[in-house]
């Protein structure tokens, strides 16, 4: 709670003594609804939906009613709902292997959420979400605070920021880039990065905007156990570039580079991976292993052609563990999109990822996705197993807020001296406000 008041405390002070500072974007952009312009920071206005859309939602300005604008404060409240169902096919190898997965419904993510700025000339970014989560992970609260960060710019171009608080950590694609803007429905390279994390985060965009640089440090363990833990130290850092950027013709190649120190709480380190879902048990674990430390790499590249991409991405995990031999660990996926309508997906140049598809019809926008994943935590004497994951799935992008999906995977899972198969379909409703 003093840590809350002292940041409070900061913002109102550079709020009032700090002047001549120009007015800066929000890059704390969970649930933004579009990327800016080229040459552009500021994100645009509410859009207009196409006359006689058949999906029905609220009217775009509706957000401009419900936000406050002063001239040194603002905020913009804002709201995403995830709503899943799975069901599992398993062979008897499988079952045996991680016991039977129930079908089930999941409240994926209720996320409430508050951002804006704080001073008159000198404006600090905030952002809030306080997140109600059903994943099996979360054993203790289901309500969470998922962000609790301000940004505070450190030139008056508003290019360079040093935010503090609670937020992600700059690495891997998928961890970045928000869920709801993600082709495929569910992430797979998670035992490679965490979700959120308290500390500090630089971030620098290029003055041709084509480049990124994002660097913090962060140690979670005084706020989510009370007690200060010396190992538990993470360090990540992530730079992205775009090679080849055509915004007319929503052509663009994006490819980025990241790096992650993993110090290891209480001397021991673990990792674990679902079948693109959340509500399985891990399908591949190492269990707890004796461990100093870790290093994590990743690269990652997303080519844009109009109504076609392809995102990939793969991350290596070392692991200073002199009991389990140093084993290492690799997780990569290939993920193909095509919008048949025809529309892109947009990419934002101040986070260095693409934002989710806006249909322009009244009919929305439909996307075939197709991806192929591999995840390997078996390496000297840990023996996490092995999964590959095959899927093909349909997005209907019903209107700038409703997305419908449906995938359908086929995992192939190797531990435990048997391989097994498992088929799985996940349908999702998703609506961002």
């Amino acid at each position: 709670m003093l840590l809350v008041k002292s940041r409070l405390l900061l913002s109102a002070l550079l709020a009032v003594s700090l002047p001549g500072w120009a007015d800066t974007s929000d890059t704390l952009t969970y649930g933004a609804d579009d990327a800016p312009a080229k040459g552009q920071l500021k994100r645009p206005g509410p859009l207009p939906e196409p006359l006689g859309r058949i999906f029905p939602d609220l009217p775009m300005e509706f957000k401009d009613h419900i936000t406050l604008k002063e001239a040194a404060f603002s905020l913009t409240p804002g709201l995403v709902l995830l709503a899943d169902y799975t069901h599992f096919s398993q062979d008897a190898e499988s079952v045996e292997q991680v016991g039977i997965q129930d079908s089930a419904w999941e409240s994926r993510a209720v996320r409430l959420i508050l951002r804006g700025h704080v001073g008159r000339t000198y404006k600090v970014n905030y952002l809030w979400s306080l997140e109600y989560n059903g994943l099996k992970y979360l054993d203790t609260q289901l309500w969470q605070v998922a962000d609790f960060a301000f940004a505070f710019p450190l030139t008056n171009t508003g290019r360079t920021k040093l935010a503090v608080g609670k937020m992600k950590e700059p690495f891997s694609y998928e961890m970045v880039g928000d869920a709801a803007n993600l082709p495929h429905q569910e992430r797979i390279l998670n035992p490679f990065f965490q979700s959120r994390n308290i500390g500090l985060q630089l971030t620098h965009i290029t003055e041709d905007q084509k480049s990124t640089f994002r660097w913090g440090v962060f140690n979670d363990s005084r706020f989510e156990t009370g007690d200060y833990d010396s190992g538990d130290w993470q360090s990540a850092a992530r730079v992205t570039r775009l090679l080849l950027d055509d915004p007319d013709k929503g052509r663009y190649l994006h490819v980025g580079v990241a790096g992650r120190y993993l110090g290891a709480a209480g001397d021991g380190l673990r990792y674990r991976g679902r079948p693109a879902s959340n509500v399985t048990s891990n399908f591949v674990d190492t269990g707890t292993l004796a461990a100093d430390h870790a290093w994590h790499a990743g690269v990652e590249a997303l080519w844009n052609d109009g109504p076609f991409s392809v995102l990939a991405e793969v991350n290596q995990a070392w692991v200073r563990s002199t009991a389990a031999g140093d084993p290492s660990f690799l997780g990569a996926y290939v993920t193909v999109g095509w919008v048949l309508t025809g529309e892109t997906r947009p990419y934002d140049r101040t986070v260095g990822y693409a934002r989710r598809v806006m249909p322009k019809g009244r009919w929305g926008a439909p996307e075939v996705v197709i991806r192929a994943a591999h995840l390997d935590l078996s390496d000297a004497e840990a023996h996490g197993g092995e999964m590959d994951r095959l899927s093909i799935g349909l997005n209907w992008w019903a209107s700038r807020r409703w997305k419908l999906g449906v995938d359908w995977g086929r995992t192939f899972l190797d531990r435990s001296g048997l391989e097994s198969v498992t088929d799985s379909i996940l349908a999702r409703a998703q609506w961002v406000f």
